[in-house]
């Protein structure tokens, strides 16, 4: 088996996953990722709102695969996909060909043609988009105490588009800052700041029970979170955020969680793309008409046995990316590939200290408040790639608990800090064209 070659295309949950099972077998792997580390998805809420730090959930790619001497990590975006001739080709001009390729690259903000969303909203799909964004967020409390009158102007109004998991647990996190840190950090601002949250929907965390939907909108109103539910956002400028009502809030900082779509590379791999820009798989992990391409995770449309497309959960991709090699291995070794089953461990969202909603097991266990936030962070630590990341992780969440001092409250992203206050079109009341669509 040594002399077959798998390219993996993304060094994510599905793609770690894949690469660690095939050098079980000394499969020889080369895995493709534009980053030299593997991040831990879930918790970049967390660094953007100072939580933990940026290394706290991220951990080299050569050291993930230290032991395994079959594995082989590019450093490398890739541009194109082959499926026909199992290759693929880097920005760097480079074209790679291997027995193998899979497709697990992972997804990215999906902003579905709202004017001014990719220019002036701030998506969570990677360290570099919760760095900016926490930088951004000190950089507005920071100018609002240099100069009051900015708060008139939005300066702490924050915005979180979605009310999934992602939006929930964000909007948590910056209410608790609000009214945990900013009393000690910005005294002057703390009643000023405001967190809301917008959804379409009628209710948050829409895939869990009513009974989660009830408490999660409880303790976020609790935390002074202002929702604004059955409404969608039809323009985001650089000031502003103007609703699918009519109503406008005032802001320079919103946080977009609402909604993603496959990675532009999945676009590039000359597969048909299905909903979200993901390629539709079939129940081994395949493509139809392509036996050696696996497509996981994020960039996949993944059935069930009943037909229904599995959510992009980190479990999904993780389980996808070791069935991937068992079926790799298992038809290189003459035997028949096996359809994906999910294990499915249920699904859970913090909301702030001591508040989380759960619901375990494929019968869906259902547990809120303290039980829920202990076995969040149980879960999220030991899911997290290497004991030292699970350590400091620990540690981080502990001074969090116990202490109002973050101690990764730094600004490191400048892009992020640059913001036209509108100082000088005060006086003429004009806006910015958002009437065009983004290219």
């Amino acid at each position: 088996m040594t002399d077959s070659n798998v390219l993996i295309v993304g060094g994510g949950f599905g793609g770690v996953a894949c690469a660690l099972e095939l050098a079980k077998h000394d499969i020889h792997v080369t895995l493709f990722d534009q980053n030299n580390y593997h991040q831990f998805q879930p918790l970049l809420y967390q660094v953007a709102t100072a939580q933990i730090a940026a290394y706290d959930i991220a951990r080299p790619l050569h050291g993930v695969f230290r032991k395994h001497k079959t594995v082989q990590v590019e450093r490398a975006s890739v541009t194109s996909i082959d499926p026909a001739g199992h290759s693929v080709t880097t920005g760097r001009g480079v074209t790679t060909t291997g027995d193998y390729v899979v497709i697990a690259a992972g997804a990215q903000a999906n902003f579905f043609g709202t004017p001014g969303a990719p220019e002036n909203s701030f998506p969570l799909y990677s360290l570099n988009d919760a760095e900016r964004l926490r930088s951004r967020i000190l950089t507005v409390l920071d100018a609002a105490v240099a100069d009051p009158s900015l708060v008139a102007k939005g300066a702490v109004n924050f915005v979180i588009v979605g009310g999934g998991a992602t939006g929930v647990e964000t909007a948590g996190a910056l209410a608790e800052a609000v009214t945990g840190v900013l009393p000690t950090r910005y005294p002057d601002l703390a009643a000023a700041a405001k967190v809301h949250i917008v959804d379409r929907g009628d209710v948050l965390l829409a895939p869990f029970s009513d009974k989660a939907h009830a408490y999660a909108a409880r303790r976020l109103e609790r935390d002074g979170v202002i929702a604004h539910l059955g409404v969608g956002v039809s323009e985001v400028g650089p000031d502003r955020v103007v609703l699918t009502d009519g109503s406008e809030i005032l802001t320079h900082t919103v946080i977009w969680g609402g909604g993603e779509k496959a990675a532009d590379v999945v676009g590039q791999s000359q597969l048909a793309e299905g909903r979200g820009g993901r390629i539709d798989v079939q129940r081994d992990l395949t493509v139809a008409g392509h036996e050696r391409v696996y497509v996981l995770g994020d960039a996949a449309n993944i059935p069930d046995a009943t037909g229904a497309i599995l959510p992009q959960l980190g479990s999904v991709a993780q389980q996808s990316g070791a069935w991937a090699a068992g079926n790799i291995v298992a038809e290189l070794a003459g035997k028949s590939r096996r359809d994906f089953h999910y294990k499915d461990k249920g699904i859970m969202a913090m909301i702030g200290r001591n508040a989380a909603v759960a619901e375990m097991g494929a019968h869906r266990h259902e547990v809120e408040g303290p039980i829920a936030f202990a076995a969040w962070l149980g879960v999220h630590a030991m899911l997290l790639s290497g004991a030292r990341n699970r350590v400091d992780a620990f540690m981080s969440w502990g001074w969090d608990y116990f202490s109002k001092n973050r101690a990764t409250a730094i600004v490191d992203r400048p892009d992020a800090t640059t913001i036209d206050w509108g100082d000088d079109d005060e006086d003429d009341g004009e806006r910015p064209d958002l009437s065009q669509e983004p290219a």
